[in-house]
């Protein structure tokens, strides 16, 4: 398992608190592995959630459509990476 840097703990701790996950902690999320599917198993329903929450508490703005919002959805770093980026 990697090491989560300390953007990747805030982001799994969003995860595991708007998604009220019960069978894992924010530390247990290894930061490269997927999110939805075989990884953590998220729908797009939690997809929906996520981007809300960002929204909210980091100011970046998610629309589906986009490429970018995709690729950002795949691991715990990439999404701690495209909120990094995009941040206001």
């Amino acid at each position: 398992m990697s090491v989560q840097t300390e953007a990747e703990n805030k982001m799994a701790t969003l995860l595991v608190e708007v998604l009220n996950l019960e069978d894992i902690s924010a530390e247990e999320i290894d930061p490269n592995d997927q999110l939805f599917g075989d990884g953590l198993g998220l729908d797009s329903i939690d997809a929906l959630e996520i981007a809300l929450a960002i929204s909210q508490d980091f100011g970046v703005q998610m629309k589906a459509e986009d490429e970018s919002t995709r690729e950002a959805f795949a691991t715990l770093k990439s999404l701690t990476d495209f909120v990094g980026k995009n941040k206001a």
